[in-house]
């Protein structure tokens, strides 16, 4: 089980690759990691902004420890990206269809960035979060 531990440098949050398998699940695990932040992550803005500013002092540096991170990188591949895709297709708005449109064939065709590839990128274009794949 994935958690929370203080060092003298960083703080280290644990995310166990086990516990989702799905961008719903890995929300739901990192929530429960974030406690008690009243900040609640639902979609990937909300990720990126608890991790800016919604958890604690980032002056403080946090080390994401995640877990069995090969097993989400297969679970959250392609086939989670273009789920995740025709879900934004329902909701976009007219004029971002095209993008979303490509983006969801490119996905479906096994090319392009995966849902772990986007969560990746937010993790790391943080400068005060330290990622660890494991």
């Amino acid at each position: 089980m994935g958690g929370v531990k203080r060092s003298s440098r960083l703080i280290e949050i644990q995310i166990d690759g086990r516990e989702f398998s799905t961008l719903e699940e890995f929300y739901d695990a990192v929530n429960h990691r974030l406690q008690p932040t009243s900040e609640s992550v639902h979609n990937l803005d909300s990720l990126n902004d608890v991790l800016r500013d919604g958890f604690g002092d980032p002056r403080q540096g946090y080390r994401v420890v995640w877990c069995e991170s090969s097993r989400s990188r297969e679970l959250l591949g392609h086939a989670e990206a273009a789920r995740q895709l025709r879900r934004r297709l329902e909701l976009c708005h007219p004029s971002n269809r095209a993008l979303v449109e490509a983006e969801l064939h490119e996905a479906e065709s096994g090319l392009g960035p995966t849902v772990f590839d986007w969560l990746v990128e937010i993790l790391r274009s943080h400068s005060h979060i330290e990622l660890a794949l494991e």
